[in-house]
């Protein structure tokens, strides 16, 4: 069977880990509406996915409050932000797309690709 990146979470929830990952990069503190602005989504919406990243052990969040990765979080959204990084580098070495075309097409793709496919693009690329 081919493993593919999301084993116990949604597509979507992969998306709002990756989301919340990206702005961890960027800022001292994540929060709900951080997040909305972002994905250009509803805070309610923000607010039901990170309560079940909650129940998956992946981030901690309190009512009005910070969103913090725990270690696992961590570990997984910096998974998904290589895997669509190097997609989105395949993208644009190998087809010559702009980076803006590259990082969408990534993303709409990277949760159906296996981990062997996305390491042979790596491969491909550093080459």
């Amino acid at each position: 069977m081919i493993e593919t990146e999301n084993n116990n979470i949604s597509e979507a929830l992969w998306d709002y880990l990756d989301a919340i990952y990206r702005l961890s990069l960027d800022k001292s503190s994540v929060r709900i509406t951080d997040i909305a602005r972002y994905l250009d989504i509803s805070k309610p919406s923000v607010n039901r996915a990170v309560n079940s990243l909650k129940s998956a052990g992946l981030v901690s969040h309190e009512p009005y409050g910070d969103i913090i990765l725990t270690p696992r979080g961590l570990e997984k959204g910096g998974e998904c932000y290589r895997r669509r990084k190097t997609i989105a580098r395949f993208f644009t070495s190998a087809l010559n797309l702009e980076d803006e075309l590259a990082e969408y097409e990534a993303g709409r793709i990277e949760h159906g690709l296996s981990s062997l496919t996305v390491d042979k693009m790596s491969v491909y690329i550093n080459n």
